[in-house]
């Protein structure tokens, strides 16, 4: 194999590496384990052009509810900070995702922090909501240095010389009627934040809000249709 072939080979490797880690949506093996199952995922576009997995009930209907159950989202598992990603930042990003969450159920919904607030006679909604990883691209989806890939994506962004990163927060939720107990919709999501410029950059709250803004229009779409 002369120079020129190998070149190529290393070239088109590093293109397929690379291409495999600019995915809109969360790979099965980043799935959490946080929702009940994840059958019947569907890759989808919501309203704000976003990509995600989905599932909705065939029986769903958001006018079926006055309720929602609703305390905040949760971090599962629970986060290990690093330099890239300090508590501070884990709980800003947290606090701003539940404000807006709340206040996006609010305009539909009555909202309570446990089904012993829910008034007799209502019909409640519950959501749960965890927030499963913060990286930045070159580190891959580790979850908190769980998932070993980033010495290969590392590897194909040192072959290409690339050195910009993305930012990612994985997200997965699920609506379950209060009633029944039985899962109505469900929904893991990938959410990309602002570019940094090099590995050592942190990662802030700022690099998602913009992103976490569509999350919220994306919900107050899903609970009108």
């Amino acid at each position: 194999m002369n120079l020129s072939q190998k070149f190529f080979i290393g070239a088109a490797m590093a293109s397929l590496l690379l291409g495999g880690c600019t995915s809109k949506v969360t790979d099965k093996a980043q799935y959490s384990g946080y929702l009940s199952n994840y059958n019947n995922l569907q890759e989808v576009t919501t309203t704000t052009g976003e990509k995600a997995m989905r599932w909705v009930s065939p029986s769903w209907n958001p006018n079926a509810y006055d309720t929602v159950m609703f305390n905040g989202l949760e971090f599962y598992p629970v986060p290990k900070p690093n330099e890239r990603v300090n508590q501070q930042t884990l709980d800003d990003i947290h606090n701003y995702m539940t404000t807006n969450a709340k206040g996006v159920l609010g305009q539909k919904y009555r909202l309570v922090s446990h089904p012993a607030a829910a008034p007799a006679g209502s019909k409640p909604l519950i959501l749960r909501a965890a927030i499963t990883g913060v990286n930045a691209s070159n580190e891959g989806m580790k979850w908190y240095e769980v998932v070993p890939v980033a010495a290969v994506v590392g590897a194909a962004q040192a072959a290409t010389g690339h050195r910009d990163q993305d930012t990612n927060l994985f997200i997965e939720a699920e609506f379950i009627d209060a009633k029944t107990n039985q899962t109505v919709a469900k929904v893991v999501r990938k959410v990309s934040g602002t570019q940094l410029s090099n590995a050592s950059q942190q990662i802030t709250t700022q690099d998602f809000k913009s992103a976490i803004d569509k999350l919220n229009a994306d919900l107050g779409a899903f609970i009108r249709r």
